[in-house]
């Protein structure tokens, strides 16, 4: 799916999803990634959300955002119990939901000005 690019581009946006990539700011990644609106790692070596591990996430913890997408590959999918439950001790928020969903989602709080980081799950 094609998404419109709804702020400058002096911020990363995700301007297309598919099962199989996300693209951003017209850049194509067919890889895990992690999105801030400043910011892009992308290769996230993390291609299951079942096998997700605390660790996984040190570098969104280096500098935390206000709410953390973790975009799960086609379906939701919650990460094992201890990592669920060492991710709500984090001082942001986190809201666990589809890539798509995360991808469309993650858009729209950039727009508000807030600040966001997108964990993407991608090719699951």
């Amino acid at each position: 799916m094609q998404i419109t690019q709804i702020t400058g581009e002096d911020q990363h946006m995700v301007t297309g999803y598919a099962p199989d990539h996300v693209t951003v700011n017209g850049v194509r990644y067919a890889s895990s990634l992690i999105l801030r609106p400043n910011a892009l790692l992308p290769s996230w070596p993390v291609a299951d959300a079942a096998q997700l591990r605390f660790e996984d996430l040190a570098w969104i913890r280096e500098h935390p955002p206000e709410i953390l997408l973790l975009g799960t590959g086609p379906r939701q999918v919650f990460p094992d119990r201890a990592v669920w439950r060492e991710l709500r001790m984090e001082p942001w928020g986190i809201e666990i939901m589809d890539t798509a969903a995360a991808c469309r989602t993650y858009n729209l709080i950039v727009a508000e000005g807030r600040t966001v980081a997108a964990a993407l799950i991608v090719g699951t």
